[in-house]
């Protein structure tokens, strides 16, 4: 009994001591985005600092024939975010790395593209603390980087149409999330 009063006395300092150090996030307005599931981890490893790495996924299509369309994306990023006050609060500026596969096509026509994207990012914005373990972000980022891509006649008739390379910069991270914080 002493021993497993001893370890629940340990654990629960060593819990307690890294309390507010890590976050799991969603993005309520990638969900928005044809149902793009999207999740985020973060860990405090200082006063002012985070790191992060996320994910976004979205393998659906909707409609059929002539009229589908879809924004299919795998999408993975690391970065860092810096906290002028503390970590989880207020505002904040980061940074990231990110590569995206991705397909898209059918809104304005039948052509579809698909490619693969790598760059890095810049965001910005404010974390409003909800409770002492949930918070809700609000930001805006813009990435850029090079664009790897070819394009379709259709989506499912495999006939290119064209490709290539391109430099991009686009708005990113527009953020409405909901952080739960350990």
């Amino acid at each position: 009994m002493k021993n497993f009063l001893a370890a629940a006395a340990g654990l629960f300092l060593w819990v307690t001591a890294g309390a507010q150090n890590l976050s799991v996030s969603t993005n309520l307005l990638d969900c928005l985005e044809l149902g793009t599931l999207n999740l985020e981890a973060s860990c405090g490893i200082g006063r002012r600092w985070t790191v992060n790495a996320g994910v976004k996924y979205n393998p659906f299509s909707y409609g059929s024939g002539k009229s589908e369309f879809s924004s299919r994306q795998r999408s993975f990023d690391a970065g860092a975010r810096f906290w002028p006050w503390h970590i989880y609060s207020g505002w904040w500026l980061g940074g990231k790395l990110r590569y995206q596969e991705y397909s898209r096509g059918g809104f304005s026509g039948p052509r579809t593209r698909e490619g693969d994207r790598y760059g890095g990012g810049v965001s910005g914005g404010y974390s409003f603390m909800l409770t002492p373990f949930m918070n809700l972000d609000l930001g805006v980022g813009l990435w850029g980087g090079f664009d790897r891509y070819t394009v379709y006649e259709c989506q499912r008739c495999g006939s290119v149409a064209g490709g290539g390379g391109e430099f991009f910069l686009l708005p990113n991270d527009i953020l409405v999330t909901i952080a739960f914080i350990f």
